[in-house]
């Protein structure tokens, strides 16, 4: 590689950086404005992480209240991620890939389908038999097809939204 080459990678790895902090920016905004609205408590942590930006929730205070943002099985939590998005989309005109979290819950759910994943690896290892997942959601199955692919093991996705499932394949 040229010196040209690489001082142009690092400004095209800069400006993602720059964009990726400003849409973190926009969503905070976004997110106190909801918390004011709603009258909860919560501070607002960003970060770029895989090439997209994160952004949570956290509180110090009852998690009880943080809760009604995250919904039964993180439905709440999934609404609030497409609105942040699309008040970052209405900002900068780009499609966002923003990741919301709230109270920890995506981190803990991040956390149990690594263990699924690995777990349903252990089993087509031993058996040799493709095994077949309960269906998931894009970010569930995300999850699942990594810790499939560090088990060593391959991954299809099958079906149709919202019955979408992963599928742990032999090596």
């Amino acid at each position: 590689m040229t010196e040209g080459t690489t001082t142009s990678a690092a400004a095209a790895e800069g400006d993602t950086l720059s964009r990726l902090e400003q849409e973190g920016e926009i969503a905070a905004d976004y997110l106190e404005g909801l918390l004011d609205i709603a009258d909860l408590d919560g501070d607002i942590d960003m970060d770029v992480e895989a090439d997209r930006a994160a952004v949570s929730i956290i509180s110090d205070a009852s998690s009880r209240d943080l809760q009604k943002l995250v919904g039964r099985d993180g439905e709440v939590l999934e609404a609030l991620q497409e609105l942040t998005r699309l008040a970052v989309h209405r900002e900068t005109g780009d499609r966002s890939r923003l990741m919301l979290d709230i109270g920890g819950f995506r981190a803990k759910k991040r956390e149990e389908l690594a263990a699924l994943g690995a777990k349903a690896a252990d089993e087509v290892k031993s058996s040799g038999e493709p095994v077949k997942l309960d269906p998931m959601t894009p970010f569930e199955r995300k999850v699942v097809h990594d810790a499939i692919a560090a088990a060593g093991l391959r991954s299809e996705s099958e079906g149709e939204e919202p019955q979408r499932f992963v599928v742990v394949l032999p090596a």
